[in-house]
């Protein structure tokens, strides 16, 4: 078999050619094939699309089952996998419409009542649905891994509050759908990356007033877009992802950048990776609580007497 090849192929099908082991892995350690998932591969030189995981699943998917949760994610190309895991090839997820759990090698089984509606095919292969995924695992995984996924299922494939709302009347009893059932709430299809869900939802834990996402503010020096920000009291909070912001060209532009919001009078608070938990989280959410407090203080004063009586009327608060 010629290396890398055209398609997606698992070992077996491998050792059938008289490809071993052996020069499976060597052709990853030398970056001709990459492990798409457990037990199949591809040429590096394939672009990863839907079509090409889609492919890939077909080659371990049983007939009368069907991909969902992370692996059905996968396929609508939103990724939900635990940052520590991405060397590791996952098992595709699966469930069975006629209630039997699969042992298929690659593959990680279940049952799962489904009906027609929550499920589609997608490049021949039975996946379930958007809105049914998103759902899914709005149930099963932690409440900043659920808003990202819920979020970005809105931005990608334009699921609706009404349609996870839906779905929320038949999950009733079921692990998971009591966060299910408060995070539809807080849907932002604004949301650019998890981390910015991740951010916008930790606000919120904090009992601060809730940011606008995705907001533009125009200066001399060009049109800026904040990931988080509270326009009225100039005060912006942005992730710095490792992805796109640790080269020197990457650090050279946000210093630039926010030196001219800064002196357009803007308050940015940047989080990194180590600010989503523990020490690094105090700091950042204690910042915020600080300035947010500060600008809405210095923009008094807001009281009004309220017409027809002597008391002072409350026109405004930090608080959403």
């Amino acid at each position: 078999m010629m290396l890398p090849p055209s398609h997606p192929f698992t070992t077996a099908q491998a050792l059938e050619h008289g490809t071993s082991r052996g020069q499976l892995q060597r052709a990853v350690e030398q970056g001709l094939l990459r492990r798409v998932l457990l037990g199949v591969y591809a040429g590096t030189d394939l672009p990863d699309t839907p079509m090409l995981r889609a492919r890939a699943a077909a080659l371990v998917l049983a007939p009368t089952h069907v991909v969902c949760d992370r692996s059905a994610a996968w396929l609508h190309g939103i990724d939900h996998l635990d940052p520590r895991s991405r060397d590791v090839p996952p098992r595709l997820e699966v469930v069975a419409m006629d209630g039997t759990r699969t042992r298929a090698s690659g593959t990680r089984g279940g049952t799962r009542a489904l009906l027609s509606e929550d499920v589609m095919v997608l490049d021949g292969v039975p996946v379930t649905t958007p809105a049914r995924t998103a759902a899914d695992l709005a149930c099963r995984f932690g409440r900043l891994g659920a808003m990202g996924v819920l979020d970005q299922f809105a931005r990608h494939h334009h699921v609706t509050e009404a349609q996870l709302r839906r779905l929320l009347i038949r999950f009733g009893g079921r692990r998971g759908v009591t966060q299910f059932r408060e995070l539809i709430n807080y849907v932002d299809a604004l949301a650019e990356s998890p981390a910015e869900s991740w951010v916008r939802l930790m606000i919120r834990d904090h009992q601060l007033p809730t940011p606008t996402s995705q907001v533009e503010v125009v200066l001399p020096e060009g049109t800026f877009r904040l990931d988080l920000a509270y326009p009225h009291l100039k005060v912006a909070v942005e992730y710095d992802g490792e992805e796109h912001h640790s080269s020197s060209a990457d650090r050279a532009r946000d210093l630039a950048r926010r030196a001219a919001l800064a002196r357009a009078g803007w308050h940015v608070i940047v989080v990194r990776k180590d600010g989503l938990s523990g020490a690094g989280e105090d700091r950042w959410t204690r910042e915020l609580r600080v300035v947010l407090a500060d600008r809405v203080g210095s923009d008094r004063p807001r009281y009004a007497r309220a017409e027809g009586s002597g008391v002072p009327r409350w026109r405004g608060s930090w608080r959403d």
